[in-house]
């Protein structure tokens, strides 16, 4: 027998030896745990929602009483302004012609009233005469009085502080007594909605109700709630003034209100407050919605009744309770892996 005979009977006869596998060794290596941001989980209410409309407390449309050409606006569409700043200035000449020629008129009807009372003294005059002296200057200096206010008028001032929103005219534009010149708003802002009967039930000037607007949220008090519905729309204005809002919050923008459960409402968890997550938690399975939960150092699918939408945010009716964390954009997470959250 060769060697290369002998060596092949060797390996060949030799005990086979156990091989490491290395699927099994990749299968008994525990996962990484999947690093998950923690959703933001807002409380309020009981889950009914009205539509709401944020508006400026004090606004006012600008305008003037004088027929005149624009000379320069001294502001810009969302400048802040102080109260009593100068926004707009006329041109002034006419009514400056008409102040001197008042003026003049004064001085003349003061000269002849005094001329009047002089001649009295002597007799040469009679009270009739003296009076109707004292009548022409008094409506000489009612005269003065209005032509300083016309000249006053040429200077657009702000009735108080707040933003431009809008500007409508230029230098050189005619304008006329009336036409609105430019929209300023203060910066306290409210909210204002229609409310059915049974929506305003419970609500009083006074109380305090959460809101929602986009990805902002805060609180409003009632300022205003009409005492009767409107006959045609049968529903109830209210408006609420702003007191606390966590993040941006501007004129304009659409809200929804968040009202208390009325007695007996079933869609109001029992009393349970609400809760709301933000749309990029929800998970769809079909006609299904879900949301996974962090427990326990691991992922666990939620299933939920939801509610309104109000912005980035969905009102969660049952299946989730005050407290847990949501896991935010779960993406391709499994029930029951292994997650470490993150705030």
């Amino acid at each position: 027998m060769n060697h290369r005979s002998l060596m092949l009977a060797l390996a060949l006869a030799a005990p086979a030896l156990p091989v490491p596998s290395l699927a099994a060794e990749t299968a008994a290596a525990p996962a990484a745990p999947a690093r998950v941001r923690a959703a933001r989980v807002d409380g309020g209410g009981a889950g009914r929602t009205v539509a709401a409309n944020v508006v400026a407390v004090r606004r006012a449309t600008l305008s003037t009483r004088l027929a005149a050409s624009v000379t320069q606006v001294h502001v810009e569409e969302g400048q802040r302004v102080a109260a009593g700043q100068l926004l707009v200035s006329l041109a002034d000449g006419d009514v400056k012609g008409g102040l001197e020629a008042a003026e003049a008129a004064l001085a003349a009807a003061s000269a002849h009233e005094k001329r009047i009372e002089a001649l009295l003294a002597e007799r040469a005059a009679t009270t009739s005469e003296l009076e109707g002296a004292r009548a022409q200057r008094a409506q000489a200096a009612a005269a003065v009085a209005g032509a300083r206010a016309n000249v006053g008028y040429s200077l657009l001032r702000a009735p108080f502080a707040g933003t431009v929103q809008s500007r409508r005219v230029n230098a050189g534009d005619l304008v006329g007594p009336g036409q609105p010149l430019l929209q300023l708003e203060g910066d306290a802002l409210e909210l204002t909605a229609s409310l059915s009967d049974d929506e305003a039930r419970g609500l009083a000037v006074g109380k305090t109700l959460p809101f929602l607007a986009g990805a902002t949220r805060g609180t409003a008090e009632i300022t205003a709630l009409t005492p009767g519905g409107d006959p045609l729309s049968h529903r109830r204005g209210l408006r609420a003034r702003v007191q606390k809002a966590e993040g941006e919050l501007r004129s304009g923008s659409f809200a929804r209100l968040v009202l208390p459960a009325a007695a007996g409402d079933a869609k109001a968890g029992a009393g349970q407050a609400a809760l709301w997550v933000p749309k990029s938690a929800l998970v769809q399975r079909g006609d299904l919605t879900g949301v996974f939960v962090a427990d326990g150092g691991k992922a666990r699918l939620r299933w939920i009744s939801p509610g309104e939408p109000a912005g980035e945010a969905v009102l969660v009716r049952a299946g989730l309770r005050a407290g847990e964390t949501v896991i935010d954009a779960p993406g391709a997470l499994r029930d029951g892996q292994a997650v470490e959250v993150t705030p």
